[in-house]
């Protein structure tokens, strides 16, 4: 009998407000549960705005525990819908140390996992070394590069910046990962022509399905919309290009978001990644004698 999974994403604009942000993740949230959505993907700090365009020491203010506010309510959600859900959390772990962190919450189990971004960036509009620390690769409780086991299957979720590094997606696969799941925050500098808008948003496409294709598993991506403004008032802020998408083992894109608040819902066939293996059996091939040198930074 073929297993199937129907998974859903919220692509939705955020605020500086955590109440106006969660109320829109929340009527996202109900619209997909009421569609039959077993399993509901929120995007990359979807509780706020994307706060990481500068660097401001009272915005860790805005971090809250694990199991605080905006956990309790996404726990809540899981618990009446009967649903799995995966949310975004500016995660307080101790006095100086904050994480980029997504959380996962099981219908019957409450919190069943957690992920700490791994690859943190730090570019013009996007300071996350200052907000945020590195996950633990190592941590025996379940960081670093592991999936999450859940009522709906095993979760390989990764944040936003993981989602360019095949290293991160292949090491997920390797433990056991039926799905990919990559909460993102990513959008344009105004001033770009369209060409390098174009040419960014395409490249961000499709690095995300080549994990898919070389690793024989589905994979969803949510993104958020809208323009945020810098509230430093440096730079013209940014325009988050939406563009969620789900796609198969392939790449094949089963649904595809434009550049609004969205909702999307597939029914995913969990089996289909075996067939697929076994006609690219790529993790038979690997030559894992010969790659010693990806643990080094650069071949000089």
């Amino acid at each position: 009998m073929t297993r199937t999974l129907k998974v859903g994403l919220v692509q939705q604009s955020a605020w500086p407000d955590k109440a106006r942000s969660l109320a829109e993740s929340e009527a996202g949230i109900r619209e997909l549960a009421a569609a039959g959505a077993e399993l509901v993907m929120l995007q990359e700090l979807h509780a706020t705005h994307y706060f990481c365009q500068h660097e401001a020491v009272e915005l860790f203010d805005l971090a809250e525990p694990l199991d605080g506010p905006t956990g309790r309510q996404l726990a809540g959600l899981a618990a009446e819908l009967g649903i799995v859900l995966m949310g975004s959390l500016f995660e307080r772990r101790a006095a100086g140390v904050y994480h980029n962190t997504a959380v996962v919450y099981d219908r019957d189990r409450g919190r069943v996992g957690h992920y700490r971004k791994m690859h943190i960036p730090d570019d013009p509009g996007f300071y996350e070394k200052f907000y945020f620390t590195p996950g633990d690769h190592d941590d025996a409780r379940g960081q670093g590069f592991q999936p999450i086991d859940t009522s709906v299957g095993r979760l390989g979720v990764l944040v936003c910046w993981d989602q360019w590094y095949p290293e991160a997606a292949r090491l997920m696969a390797m433990a056991g990962a039926e799905l990919l799941l990559y909460p993102t925050a990513i959008g344009w500098h105004p001033p770009d022509d369209d060409d390098e808008k174009a040419r960014q948003k395409e490249a961000w496409t499709l690095i995300q399905r080549s994990h898919a294709v070389a690793n024989g598993l589905p994979v969803v991506v949510a993104n958020r919309v809208g323009h945020e403004p810098d509230h430093s008032g440096v730079s013209p802020g940014i325009d988050f290009w939406g563009g969620s998408f789900i796609c198969g083992p392939q790449g094949e894109l089963l649904a595809h978001a434009g550049g609004e608040a969205e909702r999307l819902l597939v029914t995913l066939d969990l089996d289909r990644g075996e067939d697929v293996r076994r006609i690219w059996p790529y993790l038979r091939d690997r030559r894992i004698d010969a790659y010693g040198d990806l643990t080094r930074r650069y071949r000089d």
